[in-house]
């Protein structure tokens, strides 16, 4: 599906064509509702990661980058309703993002799919301040905390944010894990902020989840201070924002 739909579908995107562009999405829907999971890995995903990178590269401006987005959104909101739920796991996910509409979008779509994949699973959305963050963490001790799509200039913060919940050591056998954003553009940047798992999509994002084990929280000897760390300067040469 994805190669010949996405290329199809890219040109009324672009254009702002939301008519065209629903009548897309619902005759894939028409032929097989269980083509909703496909929707979302192999249209709307890839999608949006192309025009984030014909944003980046001045390709498109602004305004066709929103009423692109806005259309993804509003169809992702569509295709949703067609994800056929598996039963329950009995994990938790907690998933917030940076504060933009294309980080949003993806925090969403994964959001989505991890519900339908048995998680209980709660969307934060972005601009969260970091001690409701911490609050959350404590109270519902999510197995993993996701966080999507960071530009540069939010990746220190994830930083901060990271350390905060390992010192505090309310949720210390919870993973955090990134995805999308800066990210999928600089290898390693995530283990430069020491985070516990990466993935480049949605559904990788799944697959890493499923399989990862608890996170083993570092143990100190009473009396003995802990080791700070040294800060090396995040992986950024180069990336765009």
């Amino acid at each position: 599906m994805r190669e010949r739909l996405l290329e199809q579908y890219m040109e009324p995107l672009l254009a702002g064509n939301r008519v065209k562009c629903r009548e897309m999405v619902h005759g894939v829907l028409a032929e097989d509702r269980r083509n909703a999971r496909a929707l979302y890995e192999e249209l709307i995903w890839p999608a949006m990661e192309k025009v984030d990178m014909l944003y980046r590269k001045d390709a498109i401006n602004i305004a066709t980058e929103h009423m692109a987005t806005r259309i993804n959104r509003s169809l992702a909101d569509q295709i949703q309703q067609g994800l056929v739920p598996k039963p329950g796991n009995g994990k938790r996910i907690l998933i917030m993002c940076a504060d933009g509409e294309p980080e949003e979008l993806g925090a969403q779509m994964c959001s989505d799919l991890f519900e339908a994949d048995g998680w209980d699973t709660y969307f934060l959305g972005g601009g969260i301040p970091n001690d409701e963050v911490l609050m959350l963490v404590g109270q519902l001790r999510p197995e993993i905390l996701l966080i999507f799509g960071t530009l540069p200039h939010g990746v220190p913060e994830i930083r901060v944010l990271t350390d905060q919940i390992r010192e505090i050591g309310s949720n210390p056998t919870m993973n955090i894990m990134v995805s999308g954003g800066v990210f999928n553009r600089a290898d390693g940047l995530w283990k430069e902020i020491h985070v516990d798992l990466f993935a480049a999509s949605a559904s990788e994002a799944l697959e890493v989840a499923n399989t990862a084990q608890p996170r083993v929280p570092e143990v100190r000897r009473p009396g003995v201070p802990k080791k700070r760390r040294r800060r090396r300067p995040p992986l950024l040469a180069g990336i765009e924002g």
